[in-house]
């Protein structure tokens, strides 16, 4: 399909928050109102900078969005629930409070939605299986509560791969999602619905969740940011688990700097949380600006760069050019050898659905009810000795910080693959090893092939470091126009 670009007016609107922050992008944006039709193709960012300087109100937002779902979404197929009424009822309580009071905060307002495998209370959540498809839980998600808490307005829930259980765009009760570059393409999964949501402005940002990179990489194949946070750094309560060990929420956005915004709200200790880690939170966006001349970039050519695609491999390569151009410069790395995910997340998945898969087997997609079965008798000392390994592999890969500050890898080793065969993500590059790990990492649009399918770069670094790679993302956002490009729909 062909792309347009926004405007230079735009690209000028995004760089001033970019550089700025929001008062400069509010003196451009003061300049002219824009229009119903164009306020969903806004940042999140943008859109918040509107809302405070009092040219558009949270009920403009949830309009333009719910109009653009109501002419996309039936191609996309992204969203399962959609809540219409509640959303604008919330945005007009939204609305009063701001004129009482100002908002609470960048996110009052702003319109998102949720992958749907996150606890909403009122609203179904399903999981994207027969076998949920009339649970409404009574109580929010921890990253669900602290968006709402933060004025977010949720326009509803999005399609996936079943349980989050794959990287499919087809194996779902709710029918297959289509990648708004290319309908006959797969979005990438598991957040699939998440991907295309954003990239075709149903949304201002959404969140998914990310196991082997179900966040990266409909990221990557949608044109869009994706960050998979440190483990334990965003809590997991009330989320429809895959692997305990291995499970993480994050956002997928429109720019590096609506990302920063997302992940400070939703990050945070959570004492009912488990496998929540307790450390401070900064404020993401203050690492936008960093310098990054002195930042170390670690390549990892094996096995991260091995049997790519020729225009995959050429657009991460001038990526890679262009970081080292603003860095310290790249050095060759060899990351630790990282044990299988499967062996973790298999015999996790089947212990969280032991209660239904043995009861109603029937109410799974095909592929789903095989990929449990399969680990029902999961040898207890294979599963202790993999869980094990994660942690001495999540122990040796600090090592490597030693010697480079960041990892540049692809997200994908090809483009979004058809659908016609048969609707997987295609070759990820080695994001599940990043689970493992235990690392943060993002994914940013690096270019287009000749098709016009999007490519992405994946940046990682230490454990809760996070602001080490939005800076680096920021500054490379910063100098090129992919993230301004939109799918023409």
């Amino acid at each position: 399909m062909k792309t347009t670009a926004f405007s230079r007016r735009s690209f000028l609107e995004g760089s001033a928050v970019l550089m700025g922050g929001a008062a400069a992008a509010s003196n451009v944006l003061a300049q002219q109102a824009v229009p119903g039709a164009e306020l969903a193709g806004l940042t999140l960012t943008q859109a918040s900078t509107l809302l405070r300087s009092g040219q558009a109100s949270p009920v403009d937002l949830v309009q333009a969005c719910l109009a653009r779902i109501d002419r996309l979404n039936p191609l996309l197929n992204a969203f399962i629930t959609l809540a219409p009424e509640q959303a604008l009822a919330r945005a007009r309580e939204l609305e009063a409070e701001i004129q009482k009071g100002g908002p609470r905060g960048p996110l009052h307002g702003i319109p998102i939605a949720l992958k749907d495998n996150i606890d909403t209370a009122m609203m179904r959540t399903t999981g994207a299986s027969a076998l949920f498809e009339n649970r409404v839980p009574e109580e929010d998600a921890e990253v669900t509560r602290r968006l709402l808490d933060a004025g977010a307005i949720v326009l509803g829930k999005l399609n996936l791969n079943e349980f989050a259980y794959g990287g499919s765009s087809v194996v779902t009760h709710y029918g297959t999602m289509h990648n708004p570059w290319d309908l006959d393409r797969a979005t990438g999964g598991s957040s699939g619905g998440s991907g295309a949501a954003v990239a075709a402005d149903l949304c201002f940002g959404a969140l998914g969740t990310d196991t082997a990179g179900s966040v990266r990489i409909p990221a990557a194949h949608c044109g869009l940011v994706g960050l998979k946070p440190t483990q334990g750094r965003v809590s997991t309560r009330g989320v429809l688990m895959l692997s305990w060990t291995l499970d993480q929420v994050g956002p997928l956005c429109k720019s590096v700097e609506d990302a920063a915004l997302l992940l400070g709200c939703i990050a945070g200790y959570d004492p009912r949380e488990p496998v929540a880690l307790d450390r401070p939170v900064p404020d993401y966006t203050q690492a936008l600006g960093t310098d990054v001349a002195k930042l170390r970039l670690g390549i990892a050519s094996s096995p991260y760069f091995e049997g790519l695609d020729a225009e995959v491999e050429r657009l991460v390569g001038d990526a890679v050019e262009l970081l080292r151009s603003l860095t310290a410069g790249t050095r060759e790395v060899q990351l630790p050898a990282a044990p299988s995910g499967a062996s973790i997340w298999g015999p996790e998945a089947y212990a969280y659905h032991k209660p239904w898969i043995t009861t109603s087997p029937e109410l799974y997609q095909n592929a789903t009810r095989a990929a449990l079965e399969r680990y029902a008798d999961a040898d207890a000392a294979e599963y202790a000795q993999a869980r094990r390994d994660v942690e001495v592999a999540r122990r040796a890969v600090l090592d490597v910080f030693g010697d480079v500050d960041v990892l540049l890898t692809p997200v994908m080793r090809e483009p979004a693959p058809l659908l016609s065969a048969g609707g997987g993500s295609g070759a990820s590059a080695g994001t599940a090893d990043f689970n493992v790990f235990g690392l943060p990492a993002i994914s940013v649009p690096c270019g287009f092939t000749r098709a016009g399918l999007p490519v992405g770069l994946q940046i990682a670094a230490a454990p809760f470091m996070e602001e080490r790679l939005l800076a680096l993302a920021s500054h490379y956002e910063r100098l090129t126009d992919w993230h301004l490009r939109k799918p023409s729909l």
